[in-house]
Order: C-alpha cells, then structure tokens, then sequence
C-alpha cells in the first residue's frame, strides 16, 4: 500500500468513526435531550369568569381532572398546552408584599408524542440556539478538510434534520458516560413499570421528584401519564392524587399563588362555603375532637372562676363554644360570666357573609337562653396583627386563650424576621393565663424541604381521604364539594408554594413544646375525664380511628396515621 492509499484509508476510517453514530436511530437518551428544550405547561384553572368542565354534575374543578379515557394522545395533548397565563386576567394574585412573583413559562411550538412502546418522543425547534456544526474526527483533517465538513454536514441534515447543529453529541455522550445512561434507563424502566401497574403514589412521587431536579422532560411525560390514572370521582387515592397533580403543575409553572389565587376566585356562594364547612365537621370527628379537648381543658381551670374571659384566636363560626356555654350553665353554684375575644380569618369571614357581629349575635342568644351572662368582643383583625391592645384585658378575669388549628397559619422564623408564630406566644404569656390549648394537625410541612413535604402531605392527606370516603358514599354528591373546596386548597398551597406564600405550615407537637417551653409555659395535662368523653363520641364514627393519650397529650389518628394533636399548657 502506498502512502497516498494509506491516507485516504486514514481518512476514511476516521470519518466512519463519527457517521455510524449520526446515522443510528436516537436512543431515548437522545430523545430525552430533546425533550428538554420543550417548555409545555398545561392549563391548571380557568378564570372566574370562564365555565369549568364538570365530572359530576357538581363538580366545578378546572378541566385538567376531567380525563376522558377514550380521547386520543393528540387531544389530550390540546387540553394541556393551554398557559397558566389565563388565570392573571381573572384573578389578583396576591402576596404579603403586594407584588407578583408570577414568572410564567412560556410554551414552545414542540409537542409531545408516544412511541408503540410507551416512552415520550417529541420534535422540538432548536432554531433558537447558535452552534458553529457538529465536531470533526481529528483524523478527518487534510488539505481539504472544509469541503469534507461541507459533505458531513449534508451528510447529517439529510439523516437527522438541520437542528443536529444545535448541540454537541459527543458531548453529550462524554457528559453522560455509560454509569450515567445505564442508570438512566433503569430509572426509565421502573416508570414505565409504575405506570403499567397503576401504582399512582409511586407515580405522584417520581413525579414530584422530577420536578425537584427541574426535569421537565419527565416531568410533563408523568404528567401526561398522571391526568389518566387520577379522578375527582374516583378512590381516595386518585382524589387526592388530582388534587396533588394540581399542586405540582402549578409548582412546576412557579405558579402557585395565581393558582390560590384561581381557587379563590372559584370559590362558592358564603352560604354554599358554610354548608360544605358544616358538612366535613359532622362527617368527621377532626374538629369535634380538638374543640371538646380543648374546651374540657378550659372548664377543668375555670371550675372556680366567676368572670371568665376566652381570647379565642380563630373564632370562625363560634361552633366551639356552644358546647362549653351550655355546660357552664349547668355548674353548680351557678354559671360564671363570660366574655369572649374573638379574632377573624379570611376564610371564616367569606363563609358566615358578614363580620364577627354575627358571631356574638348567635352566642349571645344562645347565653341568654341558657341564662349565662355573656358579652363578645369582636376583633375583627389577623391574628399575626394582634397587638396587647387588641384584647382588652380586665381586672379580676380568669383568662383562658384557645389556638384551634390557626398557629400553623402564622410565618415562624424560617419565613420572617418578625415571627409571629413565637410573638404570639410570648404576647400570650404575658397575659398570665390559667390555661391556653393547642389543637395542631400532626404533621411537618413547614420546614421539611420539598420531596419530604410531598411525602408527608401524601401520607396525612390519604388518611384523611380514607376516612371521608368511609364517611360519605363515592356517588354522594356533595363529597367532590367538600374535599374540593375544604382541603384541596391546602394541599396545592403546601406543595406548590415557597416562602410567605406557602400558608399551611404544619408542625409536630414536639415542636410546638419547644416553643410553648420556650415562650416561658409548663405543660396542663388533659384529665381523663376528656379522655372518656371523647371515646364516647368516637364510638359513633369508624372504628378505624384511633385515639392515644401520651405525656399528658391526646393524639386522634386514622389507622396507623396520627392526624390531630390536642394539649394545653399553663
């Protein structure tokens, strides 16, 4: 062979080096590059004043919930390109500084597609980046290696598409390397796996997972997969997952406020709101059970009081004390007299359609009734605004300070400076009260980072899913209600929102110690006669409930799942 022979074979085998691997058919770690470079965000509310698609007749979620199971792949795909940019024109996002932190996603013109084995293949548009062509093999290069560079790129535009310029394939490979691919593809296998079996709480994670590691391409595919294994009708599991899948399209759109925002906006007439309230408290003994705790506690310490003063945090409806008013009635000697600070919230405001007069109008009729002496002091402010002056503290009142499910709403230390959450407290102390309950839910979503939160929330919100759907049967009407506008709401804030605008910050009892301990406080242990009255009217519900008494605390759970924590503290 001479040597003009053994160069062009140089040169032959060198560009052979680098076509074989432009000509084979893409792997999925090719198409899953591509899929990177699309940014599909799916529609996840309608305005207020757009008309949702409905499941049942009453049910009046966004549409992405309403799957339709014999809809082809392209028009499910339609259903979800729609951009969450919708919802700014109906609703005012709202934030505790008064500006948007909306960044909205935009769509590209890609779209995703299904290969017959299942795994997502798209076709994206990567005009937008610059590439100076794909590289050359070194051996490649002679006199005329620009017009061979010329033939490559012909070479390639025809077998894969002008768009091959945009990225660098051996780079790709070198950046992946075979470890990386390998364990990429059996993460690939094992979703394909969950999907196949239908095991939608390992799908819901691995969803929240990529969304985590800001991998939109799996991301929107598990989505994909998602919309057509969750249903607002269906079990408990595929409830809660819909109203999960909610809260990780919004996180993914950085969009969690605008969606608070659209359920806000979606919500029903007061009285509708009122009813549902009333509906989820009779169906389940949560607040039932925080509320009579909480009160055998207060008529525990008050048993030798004349003048009684209750600084109520979260007054809502005035429902806790109908129970306490009516038993101090009948304490021997006769009844103390009572006065009762109520504070607002938003929520309890919209559904009773009125201020906290209407509240102290219904005790007061109720106290007259009973022939108690009563008196309301309406304080109609936040509570994270509540300042000394706000309560009105009088000589000789034995003061007893209830907090029912409204500490997890006030910004701690992770969240501001000011820490309203350990102010309040201290504020309370300083009132030198006989007695002040707790009722939390038992669960950590305040400092938990994000896939530990996920978990949790799937975890506590199934069980209490289980327990609605003993409660109430799957065709009742009014249930897709009740969890829709009692719960969903909570669960999209805490899985989609970050900072003062996540709200729902659950903490375990062990935490509240600390700070109850902190804030200068000594543990009130609950007597057993609480413990008695609530067994009874746990026996009127599931037998699926549990009820513990540890360390001078009740804990009321679902199964193996504690969901409220009750104490009180001196």
């Amino acid at each position: 062979m001479n040597s003009e022979e053994a160069k062009e074979k140089t040169k032959a085998e060198g560009c052979n080096n680098h076509i074989p691997f432009i000509c084979q058919k893409p792997n999925w770690v090719f198409t899953k590059f591509l899929e990177s470079q699309k940014h599909i965000i799916p529609n996840v509310s309608h305005g207020c004043g757009e008309q949702p698609v409905e499941e049942p007749e009453s049910y009046s979620w966004p549409p992405i919930y309403s799957v339709d199971h014999q809809a082809s792949s392209d028009e499910v795909i339609q259903r979800t390109q729609l951009s969450v940019q919708n919802l700014a024109p109906y609703c005012t996002h709202e934030s505790s500084s008064g500006t948007s932190t909306y960044h909205p996603v935009h769509s590209s013109p890609s779209s995703i597609g299904f290969s017959a084995n299942g795994s997502p293949t798209s076709h994206p548009d990567l005009q937008n980046y610059q590439s100076c062509g794909s590289p050359v093999n070194q051996s490649c290069l002679s006199n005329d290696t620009d017009d061979l560079g010329h033939k490559m790129r012909e070479l390639e535009s025809v077998l894969l598409g002008n768009d091959l310029d945009a990225f660098d394939m051996y780079a790709i490979t070198d950046e992946l390397g075979p470890n990386q691919l390998s364990s990429e593809a059996e993460n690939w296998e094992q979703m394909m796996e969950m999907i196949s079996r239908g095991d939608l709480k390992e799908v819901l994670f691995a969803c929240a997972k990529a969304v985590a590691n800001s991998d939109k391409s799996t991301t929107e595919w598990l989505m994909l997969n998602l919309r057509k294994m969750v249903s607002v009708s269906g079990e408990p599991i595929q409830r809660l997952g819909a109203y999960i899948l909610e809260g990780l399209v919004a996180r993914l759109a950085s969009s969690g406020s605008s969606i608070c925002a659209a359920l806000r906006c979606k919500e029903p007439a007061s009285a509708e709101l009122l009813s549902y309230m009333h509906m989820l408290y009779e169906i389940c003994p949560y607040f039932k059970f925080g509320y009579m705790s909480a009160n055998g506690a207060i008529a525990e310490a008050m048993k030798d009081e004349s003048r009684v003063h209750i600084i109520d945090f979260q007054v809502a409806q005035g429902s806790q004390w109908i129970t306490l008013i009516q038993a101090l009635a009948t304490r021997p000697g006769g009844p103390p007299q009572i006065r009762i600070t109520g504070i607002d919230d938003s929520t309890s405001a919209y559904a009773r359609g009125g201020g906290l007069g209407l509240v102290g109008q219904r005790l007061s009729r109720l106290a007259e009734s009973c022939k108690v002496p009563f008196e309301f002091h309406a304080a109609g402010i936040s509570a994270s605004e509540v300042q000394l002056e706000d309560i009105e503290v009088r000589p000789g009142e034995a003061i007893a300070v209830n907090f029912a499910f409204m500490l997890h709403h006030m910004p701690d230390e992770s969240v501001s400076c000011q820490n309203h959450r350990d102010r309040l407290l201290r504020l309370v102390k300083s009132l030198s009260p006989k007695v002040v309950t707790l009722v939390e839910q038992e669960s950590n979503t305040n400092t938990a980072p994000f896939l530990p939160r996920f978990a949790e929330t799937l975890s506590y919100f199934r069980a209490v899913f289980d327990s609605i759907d003993v409660a109430l049967p799957r065709e009742h009407k009014e249930r897709i209600n009740i969890e829709q506008h009692c719960l969903a709401r909570e669960i999209v804030n805490i899985i989609a929102c970050e900072g003062m605008e996540r709200v729902e910050r659950y903490e375990l009892l062990s935490k509240w110690k600390s700070r109850f301990i902190m804030a200068g406080f000594s543990p009130y242990p609950l007597s057993s006669l609480v413990n008695g009255t609530i067994k009874t009217l746990l026996q009127s519900y599931s037998e699926k409930y549990t009820l513990e008494e540890r360390d001078g605390a009740l804990y009321l759970g679902w199964m193996n799942q504690v969901l409220v924590a009750s104490c009180a503290w001196r």
